[in-house]
């Protein structure tokens, strides 16, 4: 039996880091994966697919709203939908097939097959050519999440779909009903609002992303309300039902009233759930909670000193990027270094356009823990790099503590939030206050400049473009 230092069970964002990482800090490392390629889910069917689709309709989009307006003229564009997924997979084999050539490089041993505890040291991998056992000073469980079904609305694939049958449509929808008002399905319905569905989303809360700065989800709302969307907000979906190819969704709203929504495809979004199938946690004797989630410490280890849970199938924000960030942390504690994560400082994107971004506290956090505040904002149209472009919506929203002027979140929608929100995570990493910020040069003209001017806006009311 073929023994390791470090065992990961599970290959997405968690996984294949971690086992990198202790590589890197030379330990022998095996990582066990269920599917024949590796990444996870955000590789083959999350992060990496959906970015492909959003960017492709995005061009889409533009070149029937606004190619003119540039002064590009072409004949009426079409959809060739089989081509756009086509490029989509391309994407995902490559990134893929780039995990597979880090693994080599690094000399981690892959398994093809179901990982499952034997004991708290031994695993066994069901392979298509037959068992095989192997052990390990240190294991880390890194199996991820799927999505989450309602009761009474169980995914068959074909209308009644989850956010991987989302990603390989044959056929744009006519009317896409979107449960769910979080990331993956303003994400995903965004796509097909923009290659000509119509796109309801009906959400149990009162609001959009409720789980981000509420500006942000009033912002949000208005954009893709323009793109067409319609949104049923404070409704509780009572029933979905398939027959053909029309699916029914049934509702209540806030009041008590029926709503009745008729559409090809529904795609459910309202979550996603620790996956731990088959995985054999009882013969470990590994604790779960009342949530399927793995129980760990602060330290992320369960029950088991030397057994380890990071991902979507512990406790926190499901991200692959938080996945990553605890893969680190957990392969530099058995090597017997002693780092750290600030889970404050774990942004959150919506890869919708304009994109959304936040780091840090919301102003209802804030309210709620009685902290005071005060808040600095600027509007991206007032930018002429934002003119330039034609990305006139969206804002940056600072809040910074009243007395000390320390930043405490940073909030924004607009063009390349995503990639500006990392601005925010460096300044509160190192408690940068709203006039530190605001004393740094940005270069003109950018999108960046915004967050500067909201900065200027927090400390002392005196942004210089507004």
């Amino acid at each position: 039996m073929t023994e390791y230092d470090v065992a990961i069970i599970g290959s997405g964002p968690g996984g294949y880091v971690a086992a990198i990482r202790a590589a890197q800090l030379g330990k022998t490392v095996a990582i066990i994966e269920k599917y024949s390629t590796l990444g996870g889910t955000c590789l083959n069917v999350g992060c990496i697919p959906s970015k492909a689709l959003l960017d492709s309709s995005e061009h889409f989009h533009n070149a029937n709203k606004s190619f003119a307006e540039h002064g590009i003229v072409i004949n009426e564009p079409s959809i060739n939908l089989e081509q756009m997924i086509s490029r989509k997979q391309k994407v995902v084999d490559q990134t893929c097939d780039g995990v597979a050539f880090l693994m080599k490089k690094n000399k981690i041993v892959v398994y093809e097959g179901l990982g499952s505890f034997v004991d708290s040291h031994t695993i066994n991998v069901a392979k298509k050519d037959g068992d095989e056992k192997i052990k390990a000073t240190n294991i880390i469980i890194a199996t991820g999440s799927k999505p989450t079904e309602l009761p009474f609305a169980k995914f068959d694939k074909k209308r009644i779909i989850s956010s991987t049958e989302a990603l390989k449509l044959k056929e744009v929808p006519d009317h896409l009903i979107v449960i769910g008002g979080g990331v993956i399905g303003l994400e995903l319905g965004s796509v097909y609002a923009r290659l000509g569905a119509k796109v309801s989303v009906v959400e149990y809360m009162d609001r959009i992303i409720p789980t981000m700065d509420g500006t942000m989800s009033k912002e949000l709302t208005k954009v893709l309300k323009k793109l067409g969307v319609k949104f049923y907000l404070s409704h509780k979906v009572s029933d979905v039902s398939a027959k053909g190819k029309t699916v029914t969704v049934k509702a209540t709203d806030k009041k008590g009233a029926e709503v009745s929504l008729d559409g090809d495809y529904c795609l459910v979004a309202v979550g996603r759930r620790p996956y731990t199938d088959g995985l054999g946690l009882e013969n470990a004797g590994i604790k779960v909670d009342d949530r399927g989630r793995v129980e760990v410490n602060e330290n992320l280890q369960t029950n088991h000193a030397h057994i380890y849970a990071i991902g979507d199938v512990v406790k926190g924000a499901m991200l692959a990027h938080k996945a990553s960030e605890e893969g680190t942390l957990v392969a530099e504690l058995i090597a017997g270094q002693k780092p750290h994560i600030n889970y404050n400082l774990i942004p959150g994107v919506v890869y919708t356009w304009p994109e959304v971004a936040s780091v840090g506290k919301t102003e209802e956090q804030l309210k709620e823990a009685g902290v005071e505040y005060k808040a600095g904002s600027f509007p991206f149209k007032a930018l002429g790099r934002a003119r330039a472009s034609m990305d006139l919506e969206g804002l940056v929203k600072i809040l910074a503590d009243k007395n000390t002027d320390e930043i405490l979140g940073m909030h924004m929608i607009g063009p390349r939030a995503a990639d500006l929100i990392a601005e925010g995570v460096v300044a509160m990493e190192y408690r940068a206050s709203a006039e530190d910020v605001s004393r740094m040069s940005h270069a003109h003209p950018t999108f960046a400049e915004a967050i500067k001017e909201a900065a200027l806006d927090a400390t002392e009311g005196r942004a210089l473009h507004m």
